[in-house]
């Protein structure tokens, strides 16, 4: 399952006991600053969770693979994320060993 903004939403609202507009509202606005910052070509990074940066990619040669026509993709800005130790290795974590009967 996806953890989405109406779940984030909610957490926020139980977590913090705050109201269901303001908890959305803080998260909207914490979405914002990271668009704009990504949007103005800066990095980002959160300790202990990651960093987000955003990379040029300058024009290629690809082509249609429909067509096998040749063309010239544009320079394009992409972003990647790169988890912080701390993260990884929470994900890398081994679960608890099931109880054996």
């Amino acid at each position: 399952m996806a953890l989405t903004k109406t779940i984030i939403t909610e957490q926020i609202q139980t977590q913090l006991d705050l109201s269901r507009n303001t908890a959305y509202d803080v998260m909207e606005e914490f979405l914002e600053i990271i668009k704009s910052t990504i949007e103005n070509g800066e990095d980002i990074m959160i300790s202990g969770f990651g960093k987000f940066c955003v990379n040029e990619k300058s024009a290629r040669k690809g082509r249609n693979p429909a067509t096998d026509e040749e063309m010239t993709l544009p320079a394009r800005r992409v972003v990647t994320f790169k988890c912080s130790g701390k993260l990884r290795e929470l994900i890398n974590k081994q679960p608890p060993s099931a109880p054996t009967r």
